[in-house]
């Protein structure tokens, strides 16, 4: 689907691995080559033309998102470096600012390390409890266990809306109801969801989100930070500098600008947001619930054959998502990877930053094969085909 739009297709790879990041349509890739030859100025800096075209292509960025997600006003979206660093800037900008010691935070274990350290450094700093919703038989979150779990001190539910290993998606709509029944503010990891569904935060009514660029066929270095507007007024800039500002003259004399600008501090990545803004023009010229079809296909099609092969422990055999982890007995899943990678096929091994699954799983490591539309039901034979012969790989591993 869609292959003849990207050059990385044209090498013989096959990727799987488009849950750490995607690969980059020829559209996106002359975007940013379009600001860099021809109009690489500033933005919001100059009075001249070329510098007015930044602001424009910039700012329709910003439209473009705000319109994918289907945020109440463009001020709610905020550019930063990508997902961690929202979700940091959420931590500490905001956060920060209103618990107290006690105050309790609600994750579970199969969040990905940027959704779990910057509340591990909150809980340190401020005194606040680190709690667990738990996991049921599939390594799912049930409505019941979050009940369960809420408690008279919860403050934060923080959640992916979609987890990079176990795939599962999550009822956020539900919880967020739930959660701010209890006044409970939502904090939602959506990575690894965005790319692949439609995500509509008033619907949702969550109070923040973040994201990334590069996971969603756009470039690196590139994320977004949504809040709603009455939160983001008080989430507090992490970073002070140029563009943010209106004046300062002394330490009690500092005026900072309006949303979006003001956590906006210094010279933005330019050529990433612009290259954002392609890439979500991109997706929804293809249609998410095509693009959710087309990998729940694939996944099914993944699982079908993977189930017939009796050396294969399948982790997340019940989930929604284009993500299938699984083992080979008696086969280290990194010794796997260099295998399949002898044959030009790509697969994430490890524990994809994922440290404290398992907990949950007793499984340290594990294969990934995480898929997107562009992927293919002969590619998924071929790595099948590989798949089979367990002794074949132990010997070309010795």
């Amino acid at each position: 689907m869609n292959r003849e739009d990207f050059p990385m297709l044209k090498q013989d790879i096959i990727y799987f691995d488009n849950g750490a990041t995607s690969l980059k349509p020829q559209v996106v890739i002359d975007k940013m080559r379009d600001y860099y030859e021809n109009y690489s100025a500033n933005a919001h800096r100059g009075d001249y033309d070329i510098s007015y075209k930044v602001d424009m292509e910039y700012e329709n960025a910003r439209d473009e998102v705000s319109s994918f997600i289907n945020s109440k006003s463009k001020e709610e979206i905020i550019f930063t470096s990508g997902a961690t660093e929202s979700l940091n800037m959420i931590a500490t900008g905001f956060f920060a600012n209103i618990v107290e010691s006690g105050d309790e935070i609600l994750i579970t274990t199969s969040e990905h390390a940027s959704n779990v350290l910057p509340w591990f450094r909150l809980a340190q700093d401020y005194g606040c409890v680190i709690n667990y919703i738990p996991l049921d038989d599939n390594l799912h979150v049930t409505i019941d266990n979050v009940l369960k779990s809420i408690t008279p001190r919860t403050k934060i539910i923080a959640l992916a809306q979609i987890t990079n290993v176990v795939g599962d998606v999550r009822p956020i709509k539900e919880i967020t109801k739930i959660a701010h029944e209890n006044n409970i503010f939502v904090v939602v990891d959506g990575a690894q969801s965005v790319p692949h569904m439609s995500v509509d935060v008033q619907d949702l009514d969550i109070d923040f989100l973040a994201f990334s660029a590069h996971k969603m066929l756009g470039p690196t270095g590139t994320g977004v930070l949504y809040g709603k507007k009455e939160l983001l007024e008080n989430l507090e800039p992490i970073n002070l500098g140029g563009g943010m500002n209106e004046s300062f003259d002394t330490p009690s004399e500092i005026y900072l600008k309006e949303l979006p600008t003001r956590l906006e501090a210094g010279t933005p990545n330019i050529a990433g947001v612009i290259g954002l803004g392609e890439a979500i023009r991109y997706l929804k010229n293809i249609g998410l619930d095509k693009i959710r079809d087309r990998e729940i296909h694939l996944r099914n099609y993944l699982i079908e054959k993977l189930i017939k092969l009796p050396h294969i422990d399948i982790i997340n055999l019940e989930a929604d998502s284009g993500i299938v982890a699984f083992n080979i007995d008696g086969i280290f899943s990194q010794d796997v990877a260099y295998f399949l990678n002898k044959y030009n096929i790509c697969v994430r091994a490890g524990n994809h930053c994922a440290k404290i699954l398992k907990n949950a799983t007793g499984v340290t490591n594990s294969l990934r094969v995480s898929l997107y539309f562009y992927n293919t039901e002969s590619e998924i034979d071929e790595l099948i085909e590989l798949l089979k012969n367990k002794d074949k790989i132990m010997e070309e591993m010795i």
